[in-house]
């Protein structure tokens, strides 16, 4: 599954690793143990699995340090960037989906952050047109957060 960059006008945009690994009993522990080993954070995380492997796609609040971590323990992995939008509570979630729908924005796949500073959830989109999105979810008062956002 090739990952392509999305280019967009957030100054510091938020970098999600699509982590390519065998589908194996412990493979997701061994990860979180890698991160947690140099104090990197999961922000948010999802799964994606086949008979024979998997992709974690994982937001990080020390993208810097991942892709070096990852890189040199050869994890084969993607990068890209992905909307990410801060929500109250689930009732935003049906706002957020709605400014979308209004302008025929498509939702490739959608998850919700595990943590946010502030006390705040947020999700982190793949999405068709980021500066459209960006430009309407801030229009309609909706949080669009970038990397240093998220990061501790």
């Amino acid at each position: 599954m090739d990952q392509t960059s999305v280019e967009s006008t957030t100054p510091d945009p938020v970098s999600q690793f699509s982590i390519f690994t065998e589908n194996k009993v412990g493979r997701l522990s061994d990860l979180a143990r890698l991160f947690s080993q140099e104090k990197i954070h999961i922000m948010a995380l999802t799964t994606l699995d086949t008979t024979d492997s998997a992709i974690v796609r994982v937001v990080l609040d020390d993208p810097d340090a991942a892709r070096r971590l990852l890189r040199e323990n050869n994890v084969s992995f993607s990068e890209s960037e992905i909307l990410a939008v801060e929500i109250a509570g689930e009732h935003d979630v049906g706002r957020v989906l709605m400014a979308l729908l209004e302008t025929e924005i498509n939702i490739h796949y959608i998850y919700s952050f595990i943590c946010r500073p502030m006390g705040r959830s947020a999700l982190a989109m793949s999405i068709e047109d980021m500066d459209i999105a960006m430009d309407i979810l801030g229009a309609r008062n909706h949080k669009v957060l970038s990397q240093r956002d998220i990061s501790r």
